[in-house]
């Protein structure tokens, strides 16, 4: 894929926080190394931090250099696109310095990697300046509210000056080639498809389990929880590339409007079930890759707390294609082993013609993280000679793609920055989309809050309580570990 040969600019509110030194950056010198990014092409940072254009790129270069060795062609060619804008959003000044630093420039990206409670502020100023006049677009990041009247809140503020098509929410796990390859699979084999339903699929289970605790984001943690911050972004995305109908083209509103009818599909958990079908769990003492790791309330800094760092959720989707199927989704923090994964797995055979020789059923995995990987279960023929015929063995076949580029996993974020720069919003989360994960999610905190009921405590480097288990195991079923 190649950007837009035009003028164009690419404006980061945010330019030195956590995410643009950790991802957008470092995705920014990838993709000047891959000369993907226009000729002329603008990349303004901003941010309070006093400084001048040299010492911005000073900076920028430290943050490319924490990912690996930095190519001194690649860097001239980056640093040269480079301004930096210091000033608070709060001052208009800082948006005629925008305006100034932007030039002529109508093609024209913000990208706000900042709080969502700076959004309404900044977008003000830039409809303002005019530096928000169409063809401009937004960038958003999670989270876009903490339920649906303050999402609703957020969207109305963005919508003030962008219109729905120039609005890119992003959700970072869509741009993992491997969620994008899930798409693939499922769309372009017939293999796959005439089996995806309930007649062949027994679950879904949908699981991002993560060894670090809040990493000192102690007070964002415990205003949001496992379940805002995973479950109605994440969690839900997957869930909907999972189990939507297959769309009519790649066009985004195309793609957008199957996710949609999965999400409003979704049947609500009432209160008097959320107790038995949306499990909660806060992390206590114990030991994560054999060093001691404290309880959540003294890591977070926070005094008692009912705030969820564990959640294991049965999902039904109430349609035609996966009525009675259920989707458990976990996820939760200082679990024993970093790792993202969903498992569709498949019906048992009808009837085993093979004896005493166990059959165990087919099951396609697909792991995001730690690698990016995707695998399908099968039942083969042990090489033998025995007398009493056949025994079986189950294979995985790898259906992985090399990812990589010379050893190099690309970050999500590339592909996710040129998809915006490029106009094309596939990737990225429609307002009705967030909305709706956000009504269903709604219920089960209000199911919470009925029930008045703590989260239950799980001892660190545990796959968090032992009702998350039962959750399944009713069911006849086992978590896939």
């Amino acid at each position: 894929m190649r950007a837009r040969m035009r003028d164009s600019a690419l404006v980061i509110f945010g330019a030195t926080g956590d995410l643009a030194q950790r991802m957008l950056w470092p995705s920014l010198y990838y993709l000047e190394a891959d000369k993907l990014l226009p000729d002329a092409f603008t990349i303004v940072g901003s941010a309070r931090t006093a400084m001048d254009d040299e010492g911005f790129r000073t900076y920028v270069r430290d943050c490319v250099a924490r990912r690996g060795a930095v190519d001194s062609g690649v860097w001239d060619r980056l640093a040269a696109r480079l301004r930096y804008c210091g000033g608070s959003v709060d001052d208009k000044a800082t948006f005629q310095k925008l305006t100034d630093l932007c030039g002529q420039t109508q093609d024209r990206v913000f990208y706000l990697s900042t709080s969502p409670a700076l959004y309404a502020v900044i977008v003000n100023h830039l409809s303002a300046s005019g530096l928000a006049a169409p063809p401009a677009r937004i960038i958003v990041e999670k989270p876009l509210g903490r339920d649906f009247a303050s999402c609703d809140a957020i969207n109305d503020a963005l919508g003030v000056a962008f219109s729905e098509h120039r609005i890119f929410r992003i959700d970072h796990y869509l741009g993992k080639e491997t969620v994008q390859n899930l798409i693939a699979l499922r769309f372009a084999n017939t293999l796959f498809e005439p089996l995806w339903s309930k007649v062949s699929i027994d679950h879904v289970q949908i699981s991002v389990a993560e060894t670090v605790g809040v990493e000192g984001r102690g007070a964002y943690y415990d205003e949001y929880g496992a379940l805002r911050d995973m479950v109605q972004s994440h969690l839900l995305q997957l869930l909907c590339l999972v189990a939507m109908e297959p769309p009519s083209s790649l066009e985004p509103d195309a793609v957008r409007n199957e996710k949609v009818k999965v999400l409003r599909s979704l049947r609500p958990i009432a209160p008097r079930d959320v107790g038995k079908l949306a499990i909660r769990g806060q992390y206590r003492r114990g030991y994560v890759d054999g060093a001691q790791s404290d309880d959540y309330v003294a890591e977070a800094g926070v005094g008692a707390s009912e705030t969820e760092t564990f959640i294991a959720i049965c999902a039904n989707i109430d349609n035609w294609r996966w009525a009675g199927v259920p989707f458990y989704l976990r996820t939760g923090k200082r679990m024993p082993e970093r790792s993202s994964q969903i498992v569709i797995q498949f019906r048992d055979v009808p009837h085993s013609i093979f004896g005493a020789s166990p059959l165990a059923a087919n099951r396609l995995t697909i792991r995001l993280q730690p690698e990016e990987e995707i695998s399908l279960a099968l039942m083969n023929k042990r090489a033998s000679l025995e007398e009493d015929g056949f025994r079986l063995q189950p294979v995985s076949l790898n259906l992985s793609v090399d990812d990589t580029d010379n050893g190099r996993r690309r970050i999500a974020y590339e592909r996710l920055l040129l998809e915006a720069m490029n106009a094309n919003s596939t990737l990225f989360v429609r307002r009705d989309e967030a909305e709706a994960a956000w009504r269903w999610v709604d219920g089960i905190v209000d199911g919470w809050t009925q029930l008045k009921q703590p989260p239950l405590p799980y001892a660190a480097g545990t796959w968090g309580p032992s009702a998350s288990f039962g959750l399944v195991e009713r069911d006849g079923r086992s978590w896939c570990e």
